[in-house]
């Protein structure tokens, strides 16, 4: 599909709020272009990455939401540290947590690199592998300056692709 072609798909809906998601949008050929795009287009926009590509080249108009990813995923390894590096008070950053032992792990990143002081941090439990009430538990009882989020599209749409 021509960026083009996104465009008036995306106009479509009228938002005013876009998302460029789904598998690794920064491993797409031309996404870099796309995001243009949608900002000249006067979206504001956000960039959802599993944190293992560079962003310093994304447009700095484009809020960068960059996963870390813990232990629990074993995808710890395709962690691309620098990329905390770029970051600003308008991105995010968030830890998708599998267990006690990804949120204990979390927890030690974010005070070792200083999390907070970059910009917000989001912890959102694994769906059907770590409770919501748990983690909600754990962050009342530690006062963790994060905020909780579910996986959404999850709920709603379950594992269907394309949502």
């Amino acid at each position: 599909m021509e960026i083009e072609e996104i465009l008036a798909e995306v106009a479509r809906y009228a938002p005013h709020y876009v998302t460029v998601t789904g598998g690794e949008p920064l491993a797409q050929k031309h996404c870099d272009c796309l995001l243009e795009a949608l900002c000249e287009a006067g979206y504001s926009v956000s960039l959802e990455t599993g944190g293992a590509l560079d962003v310093s080249k994304v447009d700095p108009r484009v809020s960068r939401i960059i996963d870390i990813k813990t232990p629990g995923s074993l995808e710890e390894s395709k962690n691309l540290w620098s990329n905390l590096d770029f970051l600003n008070g308008n991105d995010e950053i968030k830890f998708v947590l599998t267990d006690r032992a990804d949120y204990e792990w979390a927890k030690s990143v974010l005070e070792a690199r200083r999390l907070i002081a970059v910009c917000p941090v989001l912890f959102s439990p694994v769906q059907g592998r770590l409770s919501p009430r748990d983690l909600a538990q754990w962050l009342l009882e530690d006062a963790l300056d994060v905020r909780m989020q579910i996986q959404l599209h999850k709920l709603i749409w379950g594992n269907e692709p394309g949502h």
